[in-house]
C-alpha cells in the first residue's frame, strides 16, 4: 500500500511560496512555523526537491520545545545528484531518490528509480517509500513536486498556511504548470477546516 500523501504550503494570500529572486524566509509568521513543525512530527517522512535544498538548505528536522520523539526520514527528490555534500539533509536519516547513477552524498542513502519525463516517477518514489514502511509523507516543496504529486492524483491532504502579504504574478507559483485545458479536469479537494494561527491562515483540504 502507498504512504498516505500530505501537501504542506506555506504562501502568500495569492499563493506564491517566494518572490522573483527566491526569498522565502519568512513569508508565515512563528505560529504558522511551530505548527508546520507538529505536522512534520505526526508522519514519518518530509519529501523536497533539489531546488529546495540548493535554495535553503533546510534541516527538515521537528524542532519543538522538548520534543523527544523521532525525526521523519528526509526525502530528496534530485534527478541529476546535485545535492552538495556539505547540505544539512546529507548528514544521515536521508532518501536521496536520483535518476542518475548513484553515488555518495555525505551520509544519505542514495537510490536510483524509474524516470518519468526526465524526473523521479512518482510511482517509483511511492514504491521506494513504502518497501521502507514508510506510511505517510509530507511534501514540503517545491512548485515542481507539488504539480507532479498532484497530477499523478495522489496527494490525499493539503495543509495551507496563507500570509496576509501579496507577492504579485512575478512570485514562485507554490504548485507550478498543470497543463489543464478544461475546469472539469482540475483536481478537486474539500475544505475541512479553516482556522486563523497568529497572522496567518491554516487552510486544510481532503482530496475530493
Amino acid at each position: 500500500m502507498r504512504p498516505r500523501v500530505t501537501l504542506k504550503l506555506a504562501t502568500s494570500l495569492d499563493g506564491r511560496i517566494a518572490t522573483a529572486t527566491g526569498e522565502s524566509r519568512w513569508i508565515t509568521g512563528p505560529d504558522a512555523r511551530r505548527q508546520g513543525h507538529r505536522l512534520r512530527a505526526t508522519h514519518d517522512a518530509i519529501l523536497v526537491g533539489v531546488e529546495t535544498v540548493l535554495a535553503d538548505d533546510p534541516e527538515l528536522t521537528v524542532r519543538l520545545p522538548d520534543y523527544a520523539g523521532s525525526h521523519p526520514l528526509r526525502v530528496v527528490l534530485d534527478s541529476r545528484l546535485r545535492t552538495p555534500a556539505t547540505a544539512k539533509v546529507a548528514s544521515g536519516d536521508t532518501l536521496i531518490l536520483t535518476t542518475a547513477t548513484p553515488y555518495a552524498v555525505g551520509n544519505a542513502e542514495v537510490v536510483t528509480v524509474a524516470a518519468e519525463d526526465g524526473r523521479p516517477a512518482v510511482s517509483a518514489v511511492l514504491n521506494a517509500l513504502a518497501v521502507r514502511d514508510i506510511g505517510s509523507v509530507l511534501i514540503e516543496g517545491g512548485g515542481r513536486v507539488a504539480a507532479a504529486f498532484i497530477q499523478a492524483g495522489v496527494v490525499d491532504a493539503v495543509e495551507w498556511f496563507r500570509a496576509p502579504i501579496l507577492l504579485g504574478g512575478e512570485g514562485r507559483p507554490c504548485v507550478a504548470s498543470l497543463a489543464l485545458a478544461n475546469l472539469a479536469d482540475a483536481p478537486k479537494f474539500r475544505r475541512l477546516n479553516v482556522e486563523p494561527v497568529g497572522d496567518d491562515l491554516w487552510e486544510r483540504y481532503a482530496r475530493a
